[in-house]
């Protein structure tokens, strides 16, 4: 790597575009994903290695870049969250079983990295209710935030659920995502790997695919869903959860009930959020115009990064048209905003000018 020289849409909501831009923070970096900012200037981003590192940004030391070790490797980079001063934890995405995947880790100041949960073994026993794709024991574990209390909230995008995992390694079910009925996309080929697609319009039931969890000023926590197939744009949501849910229900068909509310809709292949000092929230698209038209060759990698208002009447779009397959976003107490990307090949760390 190498470091650079420059240092919801709620219905009823507004959109812009702001006139700003990325620039370079650190680069060289392979496959950067996971993201996070903590105290003391403190950056940590993670890449499709495992490889966990941590930028300094402020005091004699600002520019320089700390390995702060690795957890095992899978397809995409880990997820990361930062708790007080030093801890890191680290979420390995699905893979083999004993590969190290589909697992919480945690890194302590000269403790090293250790496994604290195996979240693939804990969805086997507690299958999704809601599957549609017939594989209600599977495991992808893809966003992390961490709590007051040192436990970590973990969204499954296989699960379609949220999870609480406690120090001890215990493991609780905060929520689950119920499906939503969507309209196929527009512009999608005949058939797909020899099976064949649905006409456009056609209404088909899509699994939620929590990517993303957060911790809102309010202290609830806020999960951003991908969309299962057929990734239809503009049916991704965010949901509102209550703090110390057990077994909460996020229903599309009901979405203003229980311990789970719908708190934006309209957006596309979410895959990581954070809040803002202000009390913005910022959402990460991974493919603008849909994942699944992204992975047929049919639209461009481009994603998109929105701030959303704190009364949610207002959606900008931050560094239009510059981000390419974005992994993760971060903003620090003074509102710095920084990004990763592509999540594939070549990356890395920005923050919005």
């Amino acid at each position: 790597m190498a470091l650079a020289s420059a240092v919801v849409l709620v219905a009823g909501g507004t959109q812009a575009a702001a006139d700003d831009g990325l620039v370079t923070v650190v680069d060289g970096l392979d496959g950067p994903r996971g993201v996070a900012t903590g105290p003391a200037g403190r950056v940590v981003f993670a890449e499709a290695d495992g490889s966990i590192s941590e930028l300094t940004t402020k005091g004699r030391h600002a520019g320089s870049v700390a390995d702060l070790g690795a957890v095992p490797a899978t397809f995409i980079a880990p997820a990361v969250a930062m708790h007080g001063r030093g801890n890191t934890f680290a979420l390995t995405a699905a893979g083999a079983p004993g590969s190290g995947a589909a697992t919480l880790y945690k890194s302590n100041p000269g403790q090293g990295v250790r496994a604290v949960a195996d979240i693939a073994a804990y969805q086997e026993i507690d299958p999704d209710p809601y599957d549609v794709e017939d594989h209600p024991e599977e495991s992808n574990p893809f966003g992390v935030a961490a709590l007051p209390d040192g436990s970590a909230l973990v969204a499954d995008a296989a699960g379609n659920d949220l999870l609480r995992v406690f120090p001890d390694g215990e493991i609780v079910t905060v929520a689950r995502n119920k499906p939503r009925v969507v309209e196929t996309p527009e512009g999608l080929p005949d058939e797909f790997e020899g099976e064949p697609l649905p006409p456009a319009g056609t209404p088909i039931p899509s699994e939620g695919v929590a990517t993303s969890v957060t911790v809102g000023p309010d202290g609830y926590y806020y999960v951003g869903e991908l969309r299962g197939f057929p990734g239809t744009p503009g049916t991704s949501q965010i949901w509102r959860i209550a703090p110390d849910s057990v077994d909460a229900v996020c229903d599309p068909d009901a979405p203003d009930t229980g311990a789970c509310q719908r708190h934006a809709d309209g957006f596309t292949s979410i895959v990581d959020l954070d809040f803002g000092p202000d009390g913005s929230l910022y959402v990460v698209e991974l493919v603008a115009e849909g994942w699944f038209p992204w992975e047929l060759g049919l639209v461009p990698p481009i994603g998109a990064l929105h701030r959303v208002s704190p009364d949610g009447g207002t959606t900008v779009e931050l560094a239009a048209g510059e981000l390419i397959l974005p992994g993760g976003v971060a903003v620090d107490h003074k509102g710095t905003v920084y990004v990763t990307g592509p999540v594939f090949g070549p990356g890395e760390l920005a923050r919005v000018q």
